[in-house]
């Protein structure tokens, strides 16, 4: 069966190549908060924020099956995350546990980190390389939480 999440892997790049190459709004919508705004319902923001979400439920959940004997002892159970995630998760993933979700947070925070390091301008100085340097990443990510290869 092949279980290797795709869509996932490619939306987490096209999340990177949007912040990339609008600076701006990724600092906008994911830096500092600008005090007394709040952001417009709809719009472009929330769809790839809801996009991004469920790119990276959807890694998680084809990892699951293969990394669950991780996460046995987790704690996690639904009252541990906000309302407005778990509408976008548990219709689109119902058979998901709360690990699970957790772990997709997890998988966010690790390459959330290295793509705001290379929109604040901290990778230059450090690598030629960011382009290679994320997609390594998320190849070493998927062979880590034990997802099968495509053939």
């Amino acid at each position: 069966m092949n279980t290797e999440p795709p869509a996932a892997t490619s939306e987490l790049t096209a999340f990177r190549t949007w912040a990339l190459a609008n600076p701006q709004g990724f600092r906008l919508i994911y830096g500092d908060p600008v005090p007394g705004y709040r952001a417009p319902e709809g719009g472009p923001a929330p769809d790839a924020a809801r996009r991004v979400c469920t790119g990276l439920t959807a890694l998680a959940t084809a990892a699951w099956p293969h990394a669950r004997h991780r996460y046995e002892d987790s704690a996690f159970d639904w009252s541990d995350f906000d309302p407005g995630l778990l509408e976008k998760v548990r219709p689109a993933f119902p058979d998901v546990p709360p690990a699970a979700v957790a772990l997709a947070l997890r998988i966010r925070g690790h390459l959330h980190g290295l793509v705001s390091l290379e929109v604040y301008g901290h990778m230059h100085s450090q690598t030629t390389s960011p382009d290679k340097l994320f997609q390594e990443e998320l190849a070493q990510l998927v062979q880590t939480l034990g997802v099968p290869r495509q053939s």
